[in-house]
């Protein structure tokens, strides 16, 4: 769910929820850190809920930075404390995103709803990456990320061509817009 739409309160999460339900068609939501109360509200309105622990990035300005969580044991315990409120609040399943590895594979094994892995663990039961990174459409490629393309620069070369042929007015041509129609 976006930024403020289930941090203030249960009831506020559950209105937005719905709303998100019904305007964009989903099946689903996601809701980052570990918000038991909101979570069983919502699963108790037949909302499905993926919860999101470890790094959460709308909570970047608490958090301080876009760094890896759990990379002392002794910050273990609020990580896997996080992800039991919300699997025991009936969340669905639960990303796990740059958390380090021994912890990640650790809550996998802990917990008994799927878990998806962004920068967690090769035992998580999933793994995800954003497009535009896994693309090379980012300029910031975080540690997690594995390139399997560099389109960036292939896109600015298009739209690069594209502009220099509007600009030129090669763009469109005549194989390009519709003419008249012939009477028969």
């Amino acid at each position: 769910m976006p930024f403020l739409t289930f941090q203030v309160n249960p009831e506020d999460t559950l209105r937005n929820a719905g709303r998100i339900i019904q305007e964009a068609g989903v099946d689903g939501v996601k809701i980052e850190g570990a918000r038991g109360d909101h979570v069983r509200m919502l699963v108790q309105a037949g909302i499905p809920v993926m919860g999101h622990i470890g790094l959460t990035p709308q909570s970047i300005n608490t958090i301080g930075s876009f760094r890896a969580q759990g990379r002392d044991e002794s910050d273990w315990e609020p990580i896997e404390a996080d992800t039991r409120a919300v699997a025991q609040a009936g969340a669905f399943s639960v990303v796990i995103e740059a958390v380090a590895e021994p912890l990640a594979r650790r809550i996998t094994a802990a917990v008994e709803i799927p878990t998806i892995g962004i920068g967690g663990s090769v035992a998580c039961d999933g793994q995800i990456l954003v497009l535009e990174d896994m693309l090379g459409l980012s300029p910031r490629v975080p540690k997690f990320v594995k390139r399997y393309a560099e389109l960036g620069p292939s896109i600015e070369a298009a739209v690069a061509a594209y502009a220099a042929d509007v600009r030129a007015r090669a763009f469109p041509g005549t194989e390009h817009v519709y003419p008249l129609r012939t009477k028969k």
